[in-house]
């Protein structure tokens, strides 16, 4: 295997761990807006992800960084083809975490309501647009001879987009679901669970449809043993959820993601950029790559950093891994949401 195939796989483990993590805190964020009957019950929300969620965008930072060493034409072309989405992902991500870093500095009851509805919007906003932008790089987008996108925003808001956009907002926020009824104890849990049963279904159908258009577009042997993992991971999850075993559909519904994103990898490649106007036009992990002397460099400091990273971030759940509910929320909170 060349050092560029192994770094597609690399920077495709690193999109699978972002969605992974990131998935579940976005849908504990869409959650403030849908589960949360009051203020104390969205500071348990809010509280499940607050130690994890700067840790858990590490992985959006390392995957762009990894793509623009090892595959800058791939970057290039896809940061300015998708320049609106992508920016507009950007300003929700900075707005949601001075969202949780500036909701409780102050005390009145409008800032910190202003502040959650923003957590809310800026968790969505993502969780659809990153579905968008993916479910279009697997499709194939108007790249010329140039490797330039000479598309317009409208033709990135096609049938099969939006609905990869909804399958991921589905997704993720079911993941939070069931990672709320992990994360809580009480009435919350026990509502998340409900919750949980209902977007999971909805996430089931809507993801079938999308991931055998995949397969029959752009599929071979490979993404469909992915789509199988994927539809079934699903099933169990919902199955383990109604058994109340949160910590088995928190996994299964983590493997979903998993195969999703595999399909969605195993689907482009050798390309990493289709063009619809002509294949041959494509990106493909050789003439998007750097040089493989770079790619070596990359590869010795990813071998030596990643270990690291991914002891730290461990020992950081390991720390946070217990239950809370609106007992542990302190009792000025509480009163605030008695009003």
């Amino acid at each position: 295997m060349e050092l560029h195939d192994v770094w597609f796989v690399l920077i495709a483990v690193l999109w699978t761990g972002y969605f992974f993590l990131e998935g579940f805190d976005f849908g504990v964020g869409v959650l403030t807006g849908l589960l949360a009957r009051n203020r104390a019950e969205k500071r348990v929300l809010i509280n499940t992800v607050g130690p994890v969620w700067d840790g858990n965008e590490v992985w959006l930072l390392t995957a762009g960084g990894a793509t623009f060493a090892a595959f800058p034409e791939w970057y290039a072309t896809l940061f300015s083809g998708f320049y609106l989405p992508l920016l507009v992902i950007l300003v929700c991500l900075i707005v949601r975490g001075v969202a949780f870093e500036y909701r409780a500095k102050r005390p009145e009851e409008s800032w910190q309501r202003n502040w959650e509805t923003a957590i809310f919007w800026t968790s969505l906003i993502p969780a659809f647009l990153w579905g968008v932008a993916f479910a279009n790089i697997v499709r194939g987008v108007k790249i010329d001879k140039s490797f330039e996108y000479v598309g317009t925003v409208g033709d990135l808001l096609n049938p099969y987009a939006l609905l990869g956009g909804l399958v991921t907002l589905t997704l993720f926020t079911f993941h939070g679901t069931v990672f709320t009824a992990l994360k809580t104890l009480g009435e919350i849990r026990e509502r998340a669970r409900t919750l949980a049963l209902r977007v999971g279904l909805v996430t089931a159908v809507l993801a079938a449809v999308f991931l055998l258009w995949t397969q029959s577009e752009s599929g071979d042997g490979k993404s469909l043993v992915a789509l199988v993992v994927a539809i079934a991971a699903l099933a169990a999850a919902l199955v383990a959820n109604q058994a109340g075993r949160e910590g088995w559909s928190f996994a299964l519904s983590g493997i979903t993601i998993v195969a999703t994103v595999a399909m969605f990898f195993l689907s482009l490649f050798p390309n990493v950029m289709p063009s619809s106007l002509n294949s041959d036009w494509s990106l493909t992990v050789t003439n998007a790559s750097s040089s493989p002397y770079t790619l070596k460099i990359m590869t010795w400091c990813a071998g030596i950093a990643t270990p690291i990273v991914l002891l730290y971030q461990g020992w950081t759940y390991w720390v946070f891994r217990k239950r809370i509910g609106t007992q542990h929320i302190a009792p000025e909170a509480a009163a605030e949401a008695v009003n």
